[in-house]
C-alpha cells in the first residue's frame, strides 16, 4: 500500500518528476512566470502529466511549508498501460471484460465502482489522465480496499482506447438512460468494454458513436436513473449471470 505525498518546492518537484514516480496531479502557482515554471510545464506536456494552474492560497492549503509556486501530489497506486494489460489478459486465456468510466468525477462513486468491479471479475477501469475521480483516501475507503487489487489504466486519449478494444475484438457496450436494449437482453457472452458515463452527462458524443451497442436499466418507479456505481454494479452483475 502506497502512502500519498504532497511534494513541494522546484527541484524536489522536478526529480519527481524524472523519477518516473506515478503522480496524480501538479499544482503550479497561476502567477508565476519564471524559466522554472516553463520547465515543469513542458515537463508536464512530455510525460503527460495533470499540471493545475491554481492560486497561492490553494497551494497553501495543501502545505505550511515554503512550497516556492508548486506542489505535486504522488498517486497511491501504479496504473497499467490499457494495451499492455489486454494483451496480458488474452495471453492467460481468459475472457476479457473491462470499464472505461467517461468522466466519473465523485471519489465516493469511483471507490464503490472498483469495489464492485474487483468483486465481479472486472480485468481492469479505464479512466481519462483529465476529468476524473482523484485516488485518494476517500476513494479507498469507499472501494473498502479493493483499489489495491483493481488494474486502473489512466489513459490520456479514451477515443485510441475504444479503437484498440475495437480492433482486439472487444464488442463496445454504452451503459446509457437512452439505450437500444435493456441488459437482459444484451449479449455479454464475448470479450467486452463497458462505458459507463459521468454523473452529470453520461457518455459524451464522441464516445457513444463509437459503441456498438448501447444498453439500459429497466426502470419501474419514478426515478428516472440511479446512482452510477449502483448501476455499474447491476450491470456487472447481469454480464457475470450470462457468463458463470
Amino acid at each position: 500500500m502506497k502512502k500519498q505525498l504532497n511534494i513541494y518546492g522546484i527541484r524536489p518537484v522536478l526529480e519527481l518528476i524524472e523519477s518516473g514516480q506515478e503522480i496524480d496531479t501538479i499544482f503550479l502557482q497561476k502567477d508565476i512566470h519564471t524559466e522554472w515554471s516553463y520547465e515543469i510545464k513542458e515537463k508536464a506536456k512530455k510525460y503527460k502529466l495533470n499540471l493545475k494552474n491554481v492560486p497561492k492560497y490553494k497551494l497553501n492549503r495543501l502545505t505550511q511549508k515554503n512550497h516556492q509556486g508548486i506542489v505535486a501530489i504522488t498517486s497511491i497506486i501504479n496504473f497499467q498501460n490499457f494495451e499492455n494489460l489486454l494483451v496480458s489478459t488474452f495471453e492467460k486465456g481468459d475472457f476479457p471484460i473491462f470499464l472505461l468510466l467517461d468522466r466519473v468525477t465523485d471519489v465516493r462513486n469511483f471507490g464503490s465502482i472498483c469495489r464492485s468491479a474487483e468483486s465481479l471479475g472486472v480485468h481492469g477501469i479505464i479512466i481519462p489522465k483529465k476529468g476524473s475521480a482523484k485516488i485518494n483516501e476517500i476513494t479507498t475507503k469507499s472501494s473498502a480496499g479493493a483499489i489495491y487489487n483493481t488494474n486502473i489504466c489512466r489513459e490520456d486519449n479514451l477515443i485510441k482506447v475504444i479503437h484498440l478494444a475495437k480492433e482486439s475484438g472487444l464488442n463496445i457496450i454504452g451503459c446509457t438512460e437512452k439505450g437500444t436494449k435493456k441488459i437482459y437482453n444484451m449479449n455479454f457472452k464475448q470479450p467486452t468494454l463497458i462505458i459507463i458515463g459521468s454523473e452529470e452527462n453520461g457518455i459524451t458524443k464522441e464516445l457513444l458513436k463509437l459503441c456498438d451497442n448501447t444498453t439500459k436499466i429497466p426502470m419501474l418507479g419514478k426515478t428516472k436513473a440511479l446512482n452510477v456505481a449502483v448501476a455499474t454494479g447491476i450491470i456487472l452483475y447481469e454480464y457475470n449471470r450470462q457468463n458463470l
